[in-house]
């Protein structure tokens, strides 16, 4: 489930949820797994970033040749009317989280989230994540348990520990 970006008041979460279907497919084909899309729009040119992933880790080189396939699927389906770059990443240590089944991989992790809505009276929550349920996360931060709706998460992130 992708989670809502707002852009002068238009939703991009179908955007992203439709180059998410419209990429996982190819992306699965070169034996990666489609961690994420965040489509960043700045004026007349936008940036798409997918973030690919794989039990073995990912190498510039993988990244090279998801960018080519991304690439020329972008080009035969055209799902972006103005011009953007494309990048290709790992999601690295901090990585960022955009499903449910994501933020369940991390309980007992800890993560931020810019919230679209204040909980609490923040939009910047973190904290460990201590249950997913349905669609709300349960966060431990500074010691109270906080119910957060997945759909108001603006942008989540796992906290690296070194």
């Amino acid at each position: 489930m992708p989670f809502f970006v707002f852009y002068g008041g238009v939703v991009l979460a179908r955007l992203e949820s439709k180059l998410t279907d419209m990429l996982t497919a190819p992306v699965e084909a070169l034996g990666y797994k489609l961690w994420g899309i965040d489509y960043v729009q700045a004026g007349k040119h936008s940036t798409v970033r997918v973030y690919i992933d794989s039990d073995n880790g990912i190498s510039i080189d993988d990244c090279a040749e998801a960018s080519r396939q991304i690439s020329a699927v972008m080009d035969v389906e055209d799902p972006i009317v103005n011009e953007y770059t494309l990048e290709v990443s790992s999601p690295g240590v901090d990585r960022p989280l955009f499903t449910v089944e994501q933020y369940g991989m991390y309980i007992g992790e800890e993560v931020k989230i810019l919230l679209n809505m204040p909980v609490n009276g923040s939009r910047k929550l973190k904290g460990a994540v201590t249950k997913v349920e349905g669609q709300m996360l349960s966060l431990q931060v500074d010691g109270n348990d906080t119910l957060v709706a997945l759909d108001n998460i603006r942008k989540g992130n796992l906290i690296a520990k070194f």
